[in-house]
């Protein structure tokens, strides 16, 4: 039996490990045919993964086609837990709008329940707050579709403890997705805070853009749209040459228990109490049956101590 955990109050048990698809839209990132991320989606049920993460502004609704598509040629849809998101929309790599009205709310849940060939949404995420929209409107519409059974829980991304706190003033917020990793631990306040009112917490980011799985040791230039350029700032120096220090700490644990860096990653953000569930993107079944492999095993506290003492020391408190 694959290990599951609560996911805080909405009570869905889920995996460890989310499977993430922002990649998966090919927009800003590596290219893959579908058929190789079809079968990656595949690998990450077969692995014991069934939580799912996508969101329309992943290229302009194509993650979550695919993933419709994938789920509905593996008879899967009953086996996973989908969490995708509203209030922000793609225009091209490097532009997205906010629109969290009652009206964009409810069109892109529509269009996400067609994108997703499915009659439910199991997690519905703001994805991003829109500062020139009330908050009583956008939950007021995302209220209404959950009455309608359209969407089964509620939650939010990016958001700032006030923004949570103003926001819960008129529904139920269940969830929160924050972006976190060894190497970006800003939001942990935050964090903590969500925690506390038991939402279910899903980290993304949790590989760092890729920098954490040590397969990019020299500080290149990307293209304007390529996400590393425009998301991830640790690709970029000062902070690359730090984030390359900490890589040689994680080198020495690996070489000992011969696991390696991007499990040794996972594992570490898995080993906070405040976070339920790591979002890990993968396009190909090899590297989700690798990311996979971190649900069976956990770093010593010899091992975490290391690795927490490097953090401090290269990336700071």
């Amino acid at each position: 039996m694959q290990e599951r955990v609560r996911f805080g109050k909405t009570g869905l048990m889920v995996s460890p490990l989310t499977l993430g698809t922002w990649g998966m839209g090919g927009a800003g990132w590596d290219q893959y045919d579908d058929a190789t991320r079809i079968d990656a989606i595949a690998a990450a049920i077969e692995c014991g993964i069934n939580f799912i993460d996508t969101a329309p502004a992943y290229n302009a609704g194509a993650a979550e086609r695919l993933l419709g598509k994938a789920l509905k040629d593996l008879g899967a849809r009953d086996q996973v837990v989908i969490s995708t998101k509203c209030g922000n929309v793609f225009k091209n790599p490097t532009t997205y709008v906010r629109d969290g009205s009652a009206a964009g709310v409810t069109k892109q849940v529509e269009d996400s329940l067609v994108n997703l060939q499915t009659d439910h949404i199991d997690l519905m995420l703001i994805h991003w707050p829109d500062p020139n929209v009330p908050f009583e409107e956008t939950m007021g519409a995302l209220n209404k579709l959950k009455d309608a059974g359209k969407i089964l829980h509620i939650g939010v991304s990016n958001f700032s403890v006030e923004q949570m706190q103003e926001i819960s003033k008129f529904g139920d917020i269940e969830a929160y997705q924050p972006h976190y990793s060894m190497v970006n631990r800003t939001a942990e306040p935050i964090i903590r805070y969500a925690h506390a009112q038991d939402m279910g917490i899903m980290s993304y980011g949790s590989l760092g853009g890729g920098i954490l799985t040590g397969a990019i040791r020299e500080c290149k230039t990307y293209d304007p749209g390529d996400s590393r350029n425009r998301f991830y700032k640790h690709f970029q120096e000062p902070t690359f040459s730090r984030v390359m220090e900490l890589l040689k700490v994680m080198d020495g644990i690996s070489a000992k228990n011969g696991k390696p860096l991007s499990q040794i990653a996972l594992n570490w953000s898995l080993s906070r109490k405040f976070i339920t569930t790591c979002i890990v993107g993968a396009q190909t079944r090899k590297k989700v049956q690798e990311n996979a492999a971190v649900m069976d095993w956990k770093l010593t506290d010899e091992e975490l101590k290391t690795l927490d003492h490097a953090i401090a020391q290269y990336l700071g408190d």
